[in-house]
């Protein structure tokens, strides 16, 4: 999915990012950097939750009579949902240093977090009807 204001604050990161000590990141670019790593491992982990629930909802709706079914479906349009409140929840807690270096810093840090929160949420879903 295009995210715009992503791109935006990817070009504040370098092309090729160099290993970065995220323990002792002081430098804005770098504490940028490792924003943005804790929010892919984030979104890494959500994409295997997403993918346990939606496993998990297909066969409910494969046990399911036909009209019935829909499970799968309403869980697709949910995350897709989520995403697009993600992502706009995030881009306005970033104006809180909208084009100053930081911006992405608090942007990947809310993306970071509201991902972790969506993750957990699928996680405990699967567990309690597995």
């Amino acid at each position: 999915m295009f995210r715009p204001f992503l791109l935006l604050a990817c070009l504040s990161l370098p092309a090729a990012a160099q290993e970065v000590d995220c323990a002792s990141a002081v430098a804005q670019a770098d504490l940028n950097q490792c924003a943005y790593q804790d929010w892919e491992a984030a979104d890494a982990a959500l994409n295997d939750a997403y993918q346990e629930a939606m496993t998990l909802l297909q066969d409910w709706d494969t046990n399911l009579p036909e009209e019935e079914q829909g499970g799968a479906d309403a869980l697709k349009e949910a995350q897709r949902a989520w995403i697009t409140f993600r992502d706009k929840a995030c881009e306005a807690e970033g104006y809180a240093m909208k084009g100053g270096s930081a911006e992405p810093l608090l942007v990947y840090g809310c993306m970071r977090l509201l991902t972790e929160e969506r993750t957990a949420h699928l996680t405990s879903m699967v567990m309690a009807y597995n």
